[in-house]
């Protein structure tokens, strides 16, 4: 098996270290999600898709424009719905933004933000890309992906975010449609 592309935590970097490890290359930088930022709010003095700071912490704007400049959609998941309806083969991956941690060294507080996340299927295996991870953290098969997913929703302060092309879609090949429907 070839090498995971894998980018660690770095500032408030986690939207742009997702979409990385999503598409499994160095496809966008601080100064590409900057450049996003500017365009969706061209006026703004502070801009409200990122930190006022400058670091990072970038909102779910930036992560749907950044993935429509490479023909992809971001689909926001439903988590009334089952996760059974997922038609995985159809799926590219998942950006999820799920609370984390803060933690000051090796004090942990008892705060958490919330922070971006990929999983992606590499070689027939589904991977937690998380950047604070030291390495990919292996899930599994689709049952362990749904496994996973159901834990992230039960957590709670979980969205979940299908990464599909453009034509998967416009024709909603991404859900098994309710046989009641």
């Amino acid at each position: 098996m070839g090498e995971i592309y894998h980018e660690r935590q770095r500032l408030e970097l986690c939207a742009v270290h997702a979409l990385n490890n999503l598409l499994q290359r160095a496809e966008y930088s601080q100064a590409g999600a900057e450049e996003i930022c500017r365009g969706l709010s061209p006026n703004s003095v502070i801009n409200p898709h990122r930190s006022f700071l400058g670091t990072g912490n970038y909102d779910v704007n930036v992560i749907m424009a950044a993935l429509q400049t490479l023909d992809y959609a971001a689909v926001w998941w439903d988590k009334r719905r089952s996760l059974e309806s997922l038609a995985l083969s159809e799926i590219f991956g998942f950006i999820l933004n799920i609370p984390s941690p803060i933690s000051l060294g090796f004090l942990s507080l008892p705060i958490t933000r919330k922070h971006w996340i990929a999983v992606r299927q590499i070689n027939g295996i589904y991977y937690n890309l998380d950047s604070k991870l030291k390495s990919p953290a292996r899930l599994g098969g689709p049952r362990e992906l749904k496994d996973f997913l159901q834990c992230c929703i039960a957590r709670g302060s979980c969205e979940i975010l299908l990464v599909v092309t453009k034509e998967v879609d416009e024709a909603r090949l991404w859900i098994v449609e309710d046989q009641a429907t």
